[in-house]
């Protein structure tokens, strides 16, 4: 038995259990926590205000605020608005996570069924220990795999077409490696996700992208969310930066964008607006449509969070990160991509979320400002 693991359920299954408040605060009654919030963002843009960031306030089903700070495009001065595309990069885990839980509820996977039930290619994965069962699909999706985080000669397999992703991830099992044992450490694996991907393809009788196309981000009404690069998405897409010494450098993007991301499709690949990601996250909440996926089953699955730094204080489950300070409970995901920073996450016990959207990367926005966003909107 994983005793962290075990501890930590049982610690945070009253605060996860997603029981709807008494009360899902409006707009109205948000707007002095939601001034407040104005003020985070801003300050944190303001320590090196280049590019742009998209910041928005959910409530329930609503996304009851959202605001732009600075530039979509620097060079041609374009202001970032609330159409601004942004990359999500590893937000994107989380809709291969609700892939798995459809999938459950259908009865064509089993959490506990090996991999190579559905994706014999695993078996080209290099020492394997011999002693150890298959890894199965819930140690993929809970990072408990003992997978490396990525193959071996990483730049090779990180170029490619959107079309040709699964080829690519079958040429990167070669050289990829186990870190740990399966089934005995937490250790966030790329790889490891983008195998559960395939996976559930084969299982599902579609294509990756077909199927949370088809099964996910259309029944949400994510009209402006795709794999790949569409007109329609790179005609409002915020450029994205590095940033270092106080300047902005577009080239390392723009050639991420040109070469396309190799095997990272089911774990970093989604482009997206604040509105559409809002959709997602209130349907986590379980504020979204239940044809989806039921609520019941989103509450069950946020019962299961292994301890990732063995504090009890941070945690990973089937497709989200955990945080807890005290009695405040932050559940989402980040991700990064060339470029890119994004956060989407929510407090259970108050249906309340927030979502950053950000085209720079490499300086500022701290992983506890989201904890200072969460406990003014969730008071």
């Amino acid at each position: 038995m994983n005793y962290k693991r075990t501890v930590l359920s049982l610690a945070l299954a009253c605060s996860l259990s997603g029981a709807p408040p008494a009360h899902i605060k409006t707009a109205a009654e948000l707007a002095p926590a939601i001034a407040r919030v104005d003020q985070l963002f801003a300050s944190e843009y303001a320590k090196d205000n280049l590019a742009s960031v998209t910041a928005g306030i959910i409530s329930g089903p609503d996304l009851v605020w959202t605001k732009s700070y600075g530039l979509a495009d620097i060079e041609n001065k374009t202001p970032a608005t609330k159409d601004s595309e942004y990359r999500i990069g590893s937000i994107t885990k989380q809709f291969t996570a609700v892939m798995l839980l459809q999938l459950v509820a259908q009865g064509k996977v089993h959490l506990s069924d090996p991999v190579e039930k559905y994706y014999p290619d695993i078996r080209n994965v290099a020492n394997a220990f011999p002693h150890a069962p298959p890894i199965t699909l819930v140690q993929l999706a809970t990072h408990t795999s003992g997978l490396d985080r990525e193959p071996g000669d990483t730049e090779t397999y990180l170029t490619g077409q959107v079309a040709d992703w699964e080829k690519t991830l079958h040429a990167a099992l070669d050289h990829t490696r186990f870190a740990y044992e399966p089934g005995t450490h937490y250790f966030y694996s790329n790889i490891g996700y983008a195998i559960l991907g395939a996976a559930l393809a084969r299982a599902a009788g579609e294509t990756y992208i077909a199927y949370v196309q088809e099964h996910i981000i259309g029944p949400l009404g994510m009209t402006h969310t795709a794999f790949e690069q569409t007109p329609a998405i790179l005609s409002n897409l915020a450029k994205g930066y590095i940033l270092k010494s106080g300047k902005a450098d577009g080239g390392p993007s723009a050639k991420d964008l040109r070469d396309g991301r190799g095997y990272k499709i089911p774990n970093g690949a989604l482009f997206t607006t604040v509105g559409d990601l809002a959709k997602f996250v209130s349907f986590e909440m379980g504020d979204g449509p239940e044809a989806i996926l039921k609520k019941s089953i989103l509450d069950d699955n946020r019962t299961r969070v292994n301890s990732s730094d063995g504090t009890l204080s941070s945690g990973y489950g089937i497709g989200f990160m955990l945080s807890r300070q005290g009695d405040l409970i932050s559940v989402g995901h980040g991700g990064s991509v060339a470029g890119y920073v994004a956060g989407a996450y929510f407090n259970p016990p108050t249906h309340t979320g927030v979502i950053f959207l950000r085209n720079a990367a490499g300086q500022g926005f701290r992983p506890d400002l989201i904890m200072k966003v969460l406990a003014e909107i969730s008071k």
